[in-house]
């Protein structure tokens, strides 16, 4: 922020210095994600900069991991009289999609959120139930 003096500041240069203010300046900081394998598991963590757990939604489907976020914030400056100066609304969403297998079950995963890495953890593989040869009885 540039200021004029003390008490006058600059609304135009403002304006432009802090248009991107929100979650994200650019769409590529956006859920990079590490994969790491580590004692039959995958270990997922995205980076969700400026979301909360509250914002962060997981999903599966189909053998398919589906994590998004979205947010929504504003911005409110009032001069000391209480007038409206500026305000300013973000409002953001994304969304990443894995292919995990169809034999993963969402009781297999576990997640946790803090300072703005997500950490997903499931399994490498799960083993399907052996099927058992089932007679039948004959009457």
């Amino acid at each position: 922020m540039r200021y004029l003096d003390n008490r006058n500041h600059d609304l135009f240069s403002d304006m432009f210095d802090d248009m991107f203010r929100g979650p994200v300046t650019n769409g590529s900081q956006l859920m990079k994600t590490d994969i790491r394998e580590k004692d039959g598991k995958y270990i997922l963590e995205m980076e969700i900069p400026g979301y909360k757990k509250e914002d962060v939604k997981i999903s599966l489907y189909n053998g398919t991991l589906t994590v998004s976020a979205s947010h929504t914030t504003t911005d409110e400056e009032k001069s000391a009289s209480g007038k409206l100066l500026r305000q300013e609304r973000f409002s953001g969403s994304c969304s990443r999609t894995f292919y995990v297998s169809d034999a993963i079950e969402d009781t297999d995963i576990r997640a946790s959120f803090k300072d703005g890495i997500l950490t997903i953890e499931l399994p490498t593989e799960k083993k399907k139930e052996e099927e058992t040869k089932k007679f039948i009885d004959i009457l």
